[in-house]
């Protein structure tokens, strides 16, 4: 059985990861650099980065906490925010990135998928999702619709569809993002992870709801997916508790989910 991985996720302002609720009202949480060197520390698998501020802003992500944040973490690193080309692809790349997210501009310009995965691999592409439930009906038969824009901007097309799409264009990994459960501690969408984790080919990751062990035990051992993302868990002030990795990656192993122990995911340099 394949290891499943946790990710730790930054919504980054400037130079400091943020935590919203569904995708408002960010409250700042600490300096990305520091924050990325303790969840390392602590043994987290991954680590994905985003700017969210900079497709807004109409500018690239901001390379130099990319490449702060890549000094600390010897672990799989993915970025994403205002990547609309190859070679914004290089730069994040070589600011210390393995991975780029694009999510807006791939619903406007699907073809960067393509052309990203001939130029890195498909390895190194990744497709992030922001799903909202509605009726299931012809325009939604899966139930969910795809928004971008920071959930600002519906796109009228069905999100098992576009996953399906992503994948074939040649997207590496999809990331799953409810909208609906983003920051409410409530659990993953389990129905919308379901669904696009069995259409796809590729590696999926949850993400959106966590607050609890207890979710991230359900959504591992009644989903296909590979990896899901905690932030609340490890640092959001709207949580009551807050978790380490270790705390985490333990019970997880007591609950027969194969993890990679704590201590394992450290790389020494």
């Amino acid at each position: 059985m394949l290891t499943k991985r946790l990710i730790a996720c930054f919504d980054v302002i400037g130079d400091k990861v943020t935590k919203a609720q569904q995708f408002q009202n960010n409250i700042e949480i600490a300096d990305a650099k520091t924050l990325a060197a303790k969840l390392y520390h602590e043994g987290i698998d991954e680590v994905i980065f985003y700017d969210i501020k900079a497709s807004a802003e109409k500018r690239m992500l901001n390379l130099e906490v990319v490449r702060a944040v890549a000094a600390e973490v010897f672990v799989p690193f993915t970025v994403g925010g205002g990547i609309k080309s190859v070679s914004d692809m290089h730069q994040a790349l070589k600011a210390g990135a393995e991975k780029v997210s694009i999510d807006s501009m791939a619903v406007r310009n699907p073809n960067i998928i393509t052309e990203g995965a001939a130029a890195f691999g498909r390895q190194c592409i990744v497709l992030s999702m922001q799903v909202i439930k509605r009726e299931r009906c012809g325009l939604f038969p899966s139930g969910y619709e795809v928004a971008i824009d920071g959930a600002r901007t519906m796109t009228g097309m069905d999100a098992v569809a576009w996953a399906r799409k992503g994948a074939y264009l040649g997207a590496g990994e999809i990331v799953i993002n409810s909208i609906d459960n983003d920051g409410t501690h409530q659990g993953y969408d389990l129905a919308i992870t379901e669904q696009i984790a069995t259409a796809v080919n590729v590696p999926t990751v949850a993400s959106g709801g966590a607050g609890t062990i207890k979710h991230l035990q359900t959504v591992f051992t009644q989903t296909p997916v590979t990896a899901a993302i905690i932030s609340s868990m490890l640092y959001s002030p709207r949580l009551k508790h807050n978790f380490t990795v270790a705390a985490i990656k333990d019970s997880l192993i007591e609950q027969k989910i194969p993890i990679r122990p704590h201590h394992l995911s450290i790389t020494s340099h």
